[in-house]
């Protein structure tokens, strides 16, 4: 993945370096994953998911690391992509126990010097596993803290779309997070300022520029814009040209993925983000397993699944916390909106 790119992309946590899309055999009409192919390839990465948990590794084979461990993660306490786990672990019904819950408590580091993107991420996580991100108390520190009061307090002038997006849908996750009179921000003046840097072509850049437009920062702003619920005609407008650039976007496999030096490099972790955006608005649903070009020869979900190796393990991937978090999230994102709910809703 582009280097530059590696620092930005997630909500909490893109992406995963890229690996070649599985040979798909085209034809006229794009190949969908049927009930049954969902159902075998969710269970394996489920259970790959739940196992990665309980072990608090990063994989289940070769060289893994902790996902939290303070001594490994001295700025945030755990591993990049590890709010992504928790939320789609909570989005398939998973209960964490006592035992994981103060595994994710006592290793989290948030303080005063938290930055934008920690301190969503850290609300993500909590509220996942049931804690309270609105009262919580590091381990070792004198008093609870208030994450969601502490993000509205950031300032999101310079901030990345991707940092600017994933607050919002930080801030969104509950009807419960009340902004603090003293906020640099609200939710709408945020969604403002993502619309600005959206592009001539529709898309929204890492670097918020034309040159860096991707499908994985613009299925970020469309999440977060969704999310965040501003109804106003320039959001709403945005959105819409958002989900016509990601529809354009679609490799012919029915991956997505991201170019570096005229080289196009198509993997699971792009592609999970956009069927999260895609299942973030119900106008947008059914194309997580359709085709929105001519000649694609399998919908997004099912090349998005084509990743999931026997194990429940994801091919190419650079962490499997990073790309079985993604796309397990993915899969949870795409069962509620079926259920006219949101995997971010986390009250």
């Amino acid at each position: 993945m582009k280097k530059t790119k590696l620092l930005v992309l997630s909500v909490a946590s893109l992406l995963t370096f890229g690996a070649m899309a599985p040979a798909i055999t085209s034809q006229a009409a794009a190949k969908t994953a049927s009930t049954s192919y969902q159902k075998s390839k969710n269970k394996v990465l489920y259970t790959y998911a739940k196992k990665m948990m309980a072990k608090n590794r990063t994989g289940l084979s070769g060289k893994t690391a902790y996902i939290f461990s303070k001594k490994a993660y001295k700025t945030t306490g755990a591993a990049a992509g590890y709010s992504d786990l928790l939320v789609g672990l909570k989005g398939h019904g998973y209960k964490f126990t006592k035992n994981q819950k103060n595994l994710v408590a006592k290793n989290l580091v948030v303080n005063s010097k938290s930055t934008a993107a920690d301190l969503a991420t850290a609300i993500m996580g909590l509220k996942a596993v049931g804690l309270n991100p609105t009262n919580f108390k590091p381990a070792g520190a004198k008093k609870s803290m208030n994450l969601v009061s502490q993000l509205y307090r950031q300032s999101m002038t310079k901030q990345t779309v991707n940092v600017q997006s994933q607050s919002l849908i930080a801030l969104s996750a509950s009807s419960s997070f009340k902004r603090p009179a003293n906020a640099k921000f609200t939710k709408a003046s945020l969604s403002n300022a993502i619309v600005k840097t959206q592009q001539s072509n529709n898309g929204w850049g890492y670097s918020n520029n034309l040159a860096t437009v991707d499908s994985d920062t613009t299925s970020m702003a469309v999440i977060g814009l969704t999310r965040g619920k501003t109804n106003s005609s320039a959001v709403t407008g945005a959105i819409t040209k958002g989900q016509t650039y990601l529809k354009n976007a679609v490799y012919p496999s029915g991956s997505y993925g991201y170019t570096f030096q005229g080289k196009n490099t198509p993997n699971a972790n792009s592609t999970a983000e956009v069927v999260i955006a895609f299942s973030t608005n119900l106008n947008t649903l059914k194309f997580v397993n359709s085709s929105t070009k001519a000649n694609q020869a399998a919908s997004s979900l099912r090349a998005m699944l084509g990743y999931v190796n026997k194990t429940g393990s994801i091919k190419g991937a650079y962490s499997q916390l990073l790309g079985v978090g993604q796309v397990n999230l993915a899969t949870a994102a795409y069962q509620q909106a079926q259920k006219k709910h949101s995997v971010y809703t986390l009250n």
